[in-house]
């Protein structure tokens, strides 16, 4: 080979880092100064932030528009507005996209919205978790009907993705429109609080409804948890966003072909005596729930979801000797742990993303019962409830009900129950398994008594001890096998630890169908 062509050699490879670098720059060092003063990370730093030093293997560097109206013809757009590729989070592989709101706004045109279409693609046929970065102006108007066609493949897409690999999105600026629909679409978004997310702007409300709100209170992080439930986790920041990420994807398996996987683990299942003192013995007296899950999982470190929205129920994720569990619980501390129509959806949403995912559950039960009002039954009690049966019962991993004190009525049923297809069934000295609560019940079946008796609040106190006693003991819902044991509540932790074990192998054959209907 000659010096000239080594030379001529030389000069391409320079000419191709010089453009690789002018590419990754985005927007260039202007737009990328206004991102940081914003508070926000650029793509490639939240890629960076993400993922295993020096994994990323970008896919689209060079991808551009094929636009030619609105100033669009000759364009260039780097990587059209959005970083596509894989890399590795703890060791494990992930696919993955992150909008550029340096170049465009980070608005979605077809070419960017086929980019990510593609990345899920590649995540399907490797069975890899994906992360969406969301960071976009919206549809990139100067394309049309195609920045629509764009939007419509990656919903399509998403769906695909749906209980195969599991999908998180980080919403870290603007989404809006359209674009929100790919984050509901997945399985948890986490939302920082410098962003927002709404299908109409403050603007259009104001124009159509005359209504008057800011964006903050309408589409931010806060907003989405208390209101409306559509986000999973609230990060201050860009930062704390992919920490959330990286540590939810330390639970999950990354297919539903795999098992979640088993970190290192000490065998400690020694008795924790904390557990004797958490229920009151009263059964109107509050707790928090928190206190027990954290007393029984490795380290006390549990991954709540949703923590602020239908705070009666309680989901998220632990582990038991080093196994992932999915974990629905009831709260005393907030309407009493009351099964109302949101804490239907939260529990619902949680057991089929983890029956999806071969993930055991183990739930917690203290429950007086559906939450009672007219708002409730006019806004669909019974279908939002039976979402929580259909969930339950619909499951197939290892299924274990812990009762700690109430469990009344049709909710003793929804929070998995051995009718539901509970593997195992675990009570504590307190729980009370009853029709209704011993009070409610005296007063339907013994009212005349009590109404002729003299002394009628020692009628009616003998009576609710009577009926108690009678029919709430755990022995009794054990006598008649509805409770497997009943266990002293420092010792549930190794009792848990053993079933896990024993069903780890289950299998649980269905009628052959496509799919069930539960109710929506």
């Amino acid at each position: 080979m000659s010096a000239q062509t080594r030379k001529s050699m030389d000069q391409l490879i320079e000419d191709l880092r010089k453009k690789k670098a002018q590419l990754r720059e985005g927007g260039g060092p202007d737009r990328i100064a206004k991102q940081h003063e914003a508070g926000k990370l650029t793509a490639r730093e939240r890629i960076d932030g993400l993922l295993d030093t020096g994994s990323f293997e970008e896919v689209g560097l060079f991808a551009q528009h094929r636009q030619t109206f609105f100033g669009m013809a000759g364009k260039e757009v780097p990587a059209d507005g959005v970083v596509t590729g894989a890399g590795s989070i703890d060791g494990r592989p992930v696919h993955l996209a992150s909008q550029d709101f340096t170049v465009l706004g980070g608005s979605a045109g077809e070419v960017h919205s086929l980019k990510v279409a593609e990345v899920m693609e590649r995540a399907l046929k490797n069975g890899t978790p994906f992360i969406f970065i969301n960071d976009s102006g919206g549809a990139r108007v100067q394309e049309g009907i195609d920045s629509l066609s764009g939007y419509g493949r990656v919903f399509f897409t998403n769906v695909e993705l749906s209980g195969a690999v599991p999908q998180v999105s980080l919403i870290c600026g603007p989404c809006a429109g359209g674009a929100s629909y790919s984050p509901a679409l997945t399985d948890f978004i986490i939302q920082t609080r410098q962003a927002q997310m709404f299908i109409t702007g403050p603007g259009v409300i104001k124009q159509v409804t005359g209504e008057q709100i800011d964006a903050e209170s309408l589409g931010g992080a806060q907003a989405h948890m208390a209101n409306s439930g559509v986000i999973h986790f609230i990060a201050e920041n860009d930062g704390e966003a992919l920490h959330i990420c990286r540590r939810l994807l330390s639970f999950l398996p990354s297919n539903n072909l795999e098992a979640p996987p088993r970190l290192p683990f000490e065998n400690n299942v020694d008795p924790n005596p904390r557990l004797n003192q958490v229920v009151p013995v009263e059964p109107k007296q509050s707790y928090d729930m928190h206190e027990v899950i954290q007393g029984i999982v490795d380290h006390g470190d549990f991954l709540e979801v949703q923590s602020g929205w239908a705070m009666n129920m309680i989901v998220g994720f632990g582990r038991i000797l080093g196994r992932t569990i999915g974990i629905i619980a009831n709260q005393p501390l907030v309407m009493s742990g009351a099964i109302d129509i949101n804490a239907s959806v939260k529990a619902s949403r949680l057991i089929r993303f983890c029956n999806a995912f071969n993930i055991p559950l183990v739930t917690f039960v203290d429950v007086p019962g559906f939450l009672p009002g007219v708002q409730q039954e006019y806004g669909g009690i019974i279908r939002h409830g039976a979402k929580l049966l259909f969930a339950y019962s619909a499951a197939t991993v290892p299924k274990i009900q812990v009762v700690l004190r109430k469990s009344y009525g049709g909710s003793h049923l929804a929070m998995c129950s051995k009718d539901l297809g509970a593997d195992r069934v675990f009570a504590w000295p307190t729980a009370e398994v009853a029709v209704m609560g011993a009070e409610g019940a005296v007063e339907v079946v013994f009212n005349k008594e009590i109404q002729q008796a003299q002394d009628k609040a020692a009628r009616r106190a003998e009576l609710i001890e009577e009926y108690r006693s009678t029919f709430s003991t755990p022995y009794v819902a054990a006598g008649r096998r509805l409770v497997d044991d009943i266990i002293e509540p420092a010792d549930t932790r190794r009792h848990l630890a053993q079933a896990l074990e024993y069903l780890q192998a289950k299998r649980d054959h269905r009628p052959p169908k496509k799919h069930g209907l539960i109710p929506l």
